[in-house]
Parts: C-alpha cells; structure tokens; sequence
C-alpha cells in the first residue's frame, strides 16, 4: 500500500504549491478522511455503449468505487467512490460558440483527471473554457464529499463538501462547503462556505451567502473533522441501500419501466415507484414512493422520496427532493435540499427555479407560486418572501435589485433567459422531447451500455493501485 501513500502525499503537496498564496493547508481536511485499506475494498467500473464514444486511459492510480462513461484519462490520481462522465464531450469537427466566435473543435474532447484526489466526486458535461476545447482537465485538485465539477476545467484548486463549480474554469481557488460558483473564469480566491454566485460579465451577476450559523446545521466540515450536519446525516442514512447495487453484478428491475425512459442499474428504487415515459434516472440516484411524469430527469446523487414531479422537470446534480409536488417544467438545481413533511407538504409551482444550492426545509405546509424564482435558506413564509421574486419582475430589473441575503445586478431579463434556456438544453439532452422517431437523448441511448468491472493491486506496495490500462475501440 505505500504507493498510494506515495500519491497521496504526492497530490496534498501539489495542490497546497498552488494554493500558497492564499495560504491555505488541505491537509488538516483530508488527512486520514478516507483510509487508505478503505480506497482498497472497490472496484472501478465503465461502461461501454455504441452511442457514447470510447478511449479509457489509466495509470498509477486508485480508482475505489468510480464510475467512467465516455472519453476519459485519469493519471496519478486517487478517486473514492467518483463518476467521470464523458458522455457529453465535444467532438472533431463540432463548432464552439463562443460570445462572437465560432471555434472549430479540431479533436474529440477528453476528461484529464490528473495528480488530483475526488472523493464522492461527479465530473460531467464538456469544458467551456475556449482557450480548452479538447481537453477538459483536473489537474493538482482535490474535491470532497458530493463536490460537482461540471465543464469546468480546475488546476490547483480545493472544493468542500458539497460545493459545486460549474461552466467555470478554475486556477488556484479555494471553493467552500456548500458553494455554487458558475462565474466564467476565476483564479486565486477563497470562496466563502454557502455563497451561490452567478456572473456572466457584462450581462448580469447574482449574489447570495447564507447565513453561516444556520448553514452550520445543515452542511459543516472542519480541519481535522468528518463532515456533518442535516443534508450530511440525510445521505449517510441511506448510503447502505447503494451496497447491494455494487455488490451484484446482475442485478433485475424491480419496477415498470417505459421503452422510451432509462433508470441506470446502478440507482436504488424503494416503495411504490413509478417511472414516465422518456424519464432520466441516472447512477447513484435513490427513488423511494417516487412519481416521475414524462419527461422528468433524476441525476447523479439526487434523491426523489415520498414525492411528486408532473414531468419536464429536471433535478439537478446531487438535488434532494423530500414529501413535495412540483408542476411541471420545475428545475431543482445542483445539491438543493428541498424538503417537506409527511403532515406538511411542499409545493412548487410550474415553471419555477430553485437556485442551485437551495435549502428549503419547511416544518409548515409551504407553496412556491407557478413561475417564481427562489433561492437561500427557506424555512417559512416569511423566509419566502425574502427569498423569492416572480420571474417576470426580476426580467424587469436593470440595474440592481436587493433582497435580504441576496444582490442582483445587471440585466434580469437576460439572467431568466439564459437560465431558461440551458433547462431546455438539459431536457433535450436527456431525452424528454424524444417523440418515439427523433430526439433522442440520454434516456433513450443508456438503455444500451454494458459495464465493466476492473480491479486494483490485492497485496504489496502496490496494494490498491490499479494496473496501467488502456481501453480502447
């Protein structure tokens, strides 16, 4: 095992090299959080189908419990229990557009994990960074439990617990617990814990920070601690219903499921589950007592309990909706944690956005209005009311708009738009408008991936390194 201790200490140097001029040590937080006999229990796994290209490349690297689609490249690494999906990377001859430009892609893009450590960490979509069109890359970086890096290339960076950088290219940051930054390009900042901000410069930026006290109960992780708090405890509650899924490897659909929708092999369904025509369920998605209408999509690490979703309704990366009924066209973004009671239940109106990293945690029956934006810490009504704005008044902001915790300037009628448009960007990409003939999205073409398992090292120094493999057409 000392080759991954080797690594280890390898990668905590790198990344602290880069981060010196914030003065930031990660190792006080991932020194001894996963053990190393721990990363040596699982096996990697991919999958192969004709519709998603293929060229897997590993070398010197721990690869316990990760998940590969696609094009993908990981070089002295240590990933835990991470998916790494290349399904939707660029490909030679595409055009990238970019502001007044159209960049040609000149070869097939590529994930580069490389010299980083992601533990429980979902990588996925195509890098837009158009000085990166073909190499979408990780490299020096370390991500903690359930951290989203989402077309965002990273070099040198450290994200919490539950943080998310999104179609961001990141150089020697510090991204906190529970932060969502989608803010094109940043290098050499210190992203406080629980700040959700959205820039596209010129057009608009949205700020919000939550409260951190109040942030604390729900998501924290210290130097020298697990992490913990409510969203921590919900997912460690269940994680066990996830170990017959790995642990067999053919395992039989205990549910209904239409010839035009996917539930991947590799989520867990519970109770009285019912799955629409042309709906998403990806891996290491948990269904229990769950409606999903057409069109619906369920992502990586989300949660779908005791709940409702008409249809057209996209949960984003890692989202968590708990004894709610959302309309149709309702998007639930990234880790948003949005929970009703049994006694008390949420509603959310059609064509509503809850902000990535919402919190929404009612013990009194709540109703989010049709066509609302929300965003923060919501408990009550009277949080809703700071926390909320109807999509057609913040189109008519353009200057600045203050809520509460949350600024706003620019041009809110672009800000709508844009997020309006990649909703329906995700739709289609997952196959909700699928018509039985045309538009064919991930629902349909991951009814037809086969996995593979691959296996690490059993004993010596090179306990738990996985040999160097090439997979390839």
């Amino acid at each position: 095992m000392r080759e991954i201790e080797k690594l280890f200490d390898r990668i905590v140097q790198r990344v602290n090299i880069n981060l010196r001029e914030l003065e930031y040590d990660v190792n006080p937080y991932v020194q001894d959080l996963i053990p190393f006999n721990q990363m040596v229990k699982f096996y990697g796994f991919y999958g192969i189908s004709p519709h998603h290209p293929l060229n897997f490349k590993f070398r010197h690297s721990n690869l316990a419990g990760s998940y590969f689609l696609g094009r993908c490249r990981v070089s002295n690494s240590l990933l835990y229990k991470s998916d790494i999906r290349g399904d939707e990377l660029k490909k030679k001859g595409d055009l990238f557009q970019f502001n007044d430009y159209e960049i040609p892609v000149v070869d097939n893009e590529e994930i580069h994990v490389e010299d980083s450590f992601l533990i429980k960490t979902l990588v996925h979509n195509f890098s837009h960074d158009p000085e990166s069109l073909e190499r979408f890359f990780i490299k020096d970086t370390i991500s903690m439990n359930y951290a989203n890096i989402h077309g965002a290339p990273c070099d040198g960076c450290f994200l919490g617990v539950f943080a998310t950088v999104d179609l961001t290219t990141m150089r020697d940051c510090v991204i906190g617990n529970f932060s969502y930054v989608q803010a094109g390009e940043i290098s050499h900042l210190n992203i406080p814990p629980g700040t959700v901000w959205v820039r596209n410069p010129g057009e608009f930026n949205f700020y919000y920070q939550f409260p951190e006290p109040r942030l604390n109960d729900y998501v924290y992780f210290g130097a020298g601690l697990p992490p913990q708090g409510k969203i921590i405890d919900f997912v460690e509650d269940r994680k066990e219903a996830f170990q017959r899924v790995f642990d067999v490897v053919n395992i039989e659909q205990t549910i209904p499921v239409p010839s035009s929708a996917s539930l991947d092999r590799y989520s867990v369904t519970r109770g009285l589950t019912t799955i629409g025509d042309n709906v998403l369920v990806a891996q290491r998605a948990y269904l229990q007592n769950a409606w999903l209408g057409k069109g619906a999509n369920v992502q990586e690490n989300c949660f779908i309990i005791n709940s409702r979703l008409e249809g057209n309704d996209v949960t984003a990366h890692g989202a968590k909706i708990i004894e709610a009924d959302l309309g149709v066209m309702v998007f639930v973004g990234f880790n948003s944690f949005v929970r009703g009671r049994p006694e008390n239940r949420l509603t959310i109106g059609e064509n509503s956005i809850v902000m990535p990293h919402t919190i929404i945690d009612i013990t009194e029956q709540l109703t989010i209005p049709p066509n609302h934006l929300v965003w923060g810490l919501i408990e009550n009504e009277e949080d809703l009311e700071t926390n909320s704005i109807a999509i057609e008044e913040l189109s008519k902001v353009d200057t600045r708009l203050a809520m509460g915790n949350m600024f706003f300037e620019g041009n809110g009628a672009a800000f709508v738009e844009a997020f309006q448009h990649r909703i329906l960007h995700i739709l289609e990409a997952n196959g909700a408008f699928f018509n039985g003939a045309e538009k064919k999205g991930h629902a349909q073409k991951n009814q037809y991936i086969s996995f593979n398992t691959i296996q690490p090292y059993p004993e010596g120094a090179k306990k738990g390194i996985f040999p160097t493999i090439v997979i390839q057409p």
